[in-house]
């Protein structure tokens, strides 16, 4: 099942003002259908009740190491066995001082060292006590145990201050849990990306461009990013926010685009070409605004350089490319023609005319193309579409069996 659904998890509250964004990151979890178990410290109940939580995850909180309740009594043992990740959000400095020291003289430090799963802490204090010698040095402590540590923002602090120590965004703790749950069969990589339209200008006022959202790109970017991958994410003009962990550059234009392209493909190990990049440009730029008494009918055209086709000319031994194909017809005999002309590893051929795989939709059902055959893919999640495209780079980089 795709993101969370299913996943058990054990969501440990201390006690910081940041806890009321937990509310919201637990409903965010429910709504994804984890199943979510809540352990709280004493503190953190003095910022938020026990019942909301009890009410949003569906479960009775757990607060008391020595609760005498006959399904409690071991809760530090059993808590963690019966999750599949523990997520301690926030984290203050006092949670992180105890966990880095062995310390286990409350509820959810106790379960959390008698754990054998993965543990994620996203820390949340004032900037002068994160910054503390003692407390980077036991975050670094923890990282050493095999915890990950989720950064915190930088911005306005409860206490007036402006500067680290923010609890991280709710997008970068549901990064970290997900790469719980993936492979690493990308460790090591260098993946680049290319993702969503390009803008080629007209006048001041107007240009040339196409429908896509770059929502197939940032999948990629994404799932590439939990498998371990260090991942370069070069994005034309969309309305997506940076995933979190991932270099992103940003371009407008196709020539821009290929500049960033060529200036980084040299060291990639695999260069996934999925942007929808403008065929032609307009031979020249007015400086002003065209004035409908003044187009005389026709517009003069140029065109773009053919990104793809160049990294398939000069790519470096080893390196696997991916390019993408947007069909509305014939999609194998397509595919397979782009893959020979391109000099391509790989092609995804997407049906532009679908209504749940044209553009600027959640969804995708794409054909993977190589030179041993073709695979049909069912309709399935951008995501879940990407994490297939990643199965078969992989597969291709391992040996000769087919897609």
């Amino acid at each position: 099942m795709p993101g969370l659904h299913g996943k058990r998890i054990l969501l440990g509250i201390t006690g910081s003002i940041a806890a009321y964004k937990a509310v919201e990151w637990l409903r965010s979890l429910v709504k994804e259908e984890a199943d979510v178990t809540v352990a709280m410290t004493e503190a953190a109940e003095r910022f938020v009740s026990p019942l909301t939580f009890s009410a949003l995850s569906g479960h009775g909180v757990h607060r008391d190491l020595f609760d005498e309740a006959p399904d409690r009594v071991m809760a530090h043992i059993n808590l963690s066995r019966e999750a599949d990740a523990i997520l301690v959000a926030p984290a203050t400095a006092q949670t992180i001082a105890r966990l880095a020291h062995g310390m286990a003289d409350n509820l959810l430090t106790a379960a959390i060292l008698a754990a054998r799963i993965p543990v994620v802490i996203c820390p949340a204090m004032n900037s002068f006590m994160l910054n503390h010698p003692a407390t980077q040095d036991n975050i670094r402590r923890l990282e050493s145990f095999g915890y990950r540590i989720v950064q915190p923002n930088s911005g306005e602090l409860a206490c007036g201050e402006v500067g680290d120590g923010r609890l991280a965004d709710w997008d970068a703790a549901r990064e970290a849990l997900l790469s719980l749950f993936q492979p690493d069969d990308l460790k090591g990589m260098t993946v680049l990306i290319t993702a969503g339209p390009t803008r080629e200008a007209l006048d001041p006022a107007r240009f040339l461009s196409n429908r896509s959202s770059g929502k197939m790109g940032f999948a990629l970017a994404r799932t590439a990013r939990r498998r371990d991958a260090e991942v370069v994410l070069v994005a034309g003009p969309v309305q997506l926010s940076d995933p979190p962990g991932i270099e992103v550059m940003r371009v407008t234009t196709a020539e821009e685009m290929r500049q960033a392209v060529v200036g980084r493909a040299a060291v990639a190990d695999v260069v996934v070409k999925s942007a929808a990049v403008a065929d032609f440009r307009p031979a020249a730029i007015a400086g002003h605004k065209i004035k409908k008494t003044q187009y005389g009918g026709h517009l003069d055209m140029v065109k773009n350089p053919d990104i793809l086709a160049e990294l398939g000319a000069h790519r470096p031994l080893g390196q696997i490319l991916v390019g993408f194909a947007a069909e509305s017809q014939d999609h194998v005999s397509e595919g397979q023609r782009k893959l020979r002309e391109k000099n391509a590893d790989l092609m995804v051929v997407n049906d532009i005319l679908g209504v749940q795989t044209g553009f600027d939709v959640e969804t995708n059902q794409v054909t993977l193309v190589d030179c041993r055959g073709s695979v049909a893919l069912p309709l399935l999640s951008k995501e879940e579409t990407a994490d297939r495209i990643w199965d078969a780079v992989v597969q291709l980089r391992s040996g000769p069996a087919g897609i």
